[in-house]
């Protein structure tokens, strides 16, 4: 048993998951403990505020993907594997029109962000608030197209040293912040937003400035974008994003003011161990993009269940968790964070299994069309949950249109996934074809 136990965890997979996840395990603790500051500095309805602005800068970092995150996963690794000529001009040429479509995108916002926070949002935020929230947006999409660089090329020790030590950094600034009193939420989302990632950019020029100069000679291409794979991809992938922040825009549309604060908190607890899942994903779609065969593709799902095992027991432990867990870490003036982490906690266990079908279906039958139909499900089922819900039960609403939404998801694409794994031709080279 503990040789079996010795061979898995000595598996090339297992110890880039075991890298990922404890770099994001660090990348949890840093999120804690800047919680932990905020919430001895700010208000309720400070952290409210905070929690709005930086969840739409989250939204529009994932919205603005476009996709891209899928077509590097999928064509990054065979151009690196086969050290292609090509590399450099795909990742410019992916670079290039997403930072080109995000730009309009964002300039549109800065245009339109006091009127639909006045409408919609009613964070009451300060105008030079809300425009460097929108100039972070294109931090993070910059980041994050880096990191999945680094995530296709298996670079995950390298990418989690330099998001760790920009963490860092961060929290330097924010305890010279708060002892300076100038903690405020323009200070917090400038420290998150935008010191953060210039750190993460700095680190990586000062290892890899040779390779910025090769990608700057490098051409743009616009059929590397891959239009069609792409951004259906893109829409499918978006719409449980902005879904699974609907209840906190939703929360603040019904100026539950203070409930904001609190449901943001345990948002943020959520979305910290969601990003867990995101790196044992992260390691095994490569593997799922190059399956074949039924066999292959059945020992992929029975590792990756194992793998999602880790961040379904976290939902499970955070259930149980005593209240005096919480109140150590975020005081008793968040108390009721504590049992609004665990109504959230339940359904995004079904979150995680949900992974499964996706991973096969997205890399490895490469049909992100079932991944729209789903999404779009999801999000209208949580969203009018939500506007059902929340004036009835108020904070509580959101957990069990959670459950129910994300049931319905993973029932279509299991569906889904069964139905395309057993049409599969026996042939594995046809397989392949096909889906080009």
């Amino acid at each position: 048993m503990l040789s079996k136990l010795w061979r898995f965890l000595r598996h090339p997979t297992s110890i880039d998951v075991i890298i990922n996840t404890l770099g994001n395990y660090l990348n949890i603790f840093f999120t804690a403990l800047f919680a932990l500051i905020l919430v001895r500095i700010l208000n309720p309805e400070q952290y409210g505020v905070l929690s709005v602005l930086l969840g739409i800068a989250y939204v529009l970092a994932n919205v603005l993907d476009f996709g891209t995150t899928a077509t590097i996963y999928s064509y990054l690794p065979p151009l690196i594997e086969k050290r292609s000529e090509n590399i450099y001009r795909f990742i410019k040429s992916m670079f290039f029109y997403q930072s080109l479509f995000s730009a309009i995108v964002i300039g549109t916002l800065l245009i339109t962000f006091p009127y639909l926070d006045k409408v919609f949002f009613k964070t009451d935020a300060p105008i030079w608030e809300l425009y460097l929230t929108a100039l972070s947006v294109l931090f993070f999409i910059w980041q994050n197209f880096v990191s999945n660089c680094l995530f296709a090329a298996k670079r995950f020790l390298k990418a989690n040293i330099y998001n760790n030590l920009a963490n860092a950094a961060k929290t330097l600034v924010l305890f010279a912040l708060a002892l300076t009193h100038s903690v405020s939420v323009g200070t917090v989302i400038f420290t998150f937003g935008i010191f953060g990632q210039l750190v993460f950019f700095l680190l990586l020029f000062l290892e890899k400035k040779d390779l910025m100069f090769v990608l700057l000679k490098s051409e743009v291409k616009r059929e590397e974008f891959r239009f069609g794979y792409t951004l259906t991809y893109f829409l499918g992938s978006q719409f449980m994003n902005l879904g699974l922040r609907m209840d906190l825009f939703l929360l603040s549309f019904f100026k539950l003011r203070n409930d904001v604060g609190y449901y943001g908190l345990a948002q943020k607890i959520i979305l910290a161990v969601i990003t867990t899942v995101a790196s044992i994903t992260q390691v095994l779609s490569p593997a799922f993009s190059k399956a074949e065969t039924k066999q292959e593709i059945l020992s992929q799902l029975k590792k990756a269940f194992l793998y999602l095992l880790l961040p379904s027991a976290i939902f499970v432990a955070l259930f149980i968790t005593p209240n005096q867990i919480f109140y150590l870490f975020f005081t008793t003036k968040f108390a009721k964070t504590a049992d609004i982490t665990r109504a959230l906690s339940l359904p995004f266990i079904i979150y995680t299994l949900i992974n499964l079908p996706t991973l096969f279906l997205l890399y490895t039958v490469r049909k992100p069309g079932y991944i729209l139909v789903s999404n779009v499900v999801f999000f209208l089922v949580f969203s009018f949950g939500c506007l059902y819900l929340i004036p009835k039960i108020g904070v509580f609403g959101p957990p069990y249109a959670a459950f129910i939404s994300l049931a319905i998801t993973g029932l279509i694409q299991a569906v889904a996934a069964v139905k395309e794994f057993r049409s599969l031709p026996i042939n594995a080279s046809k397989l392949r074809s096909s889906n080009l």
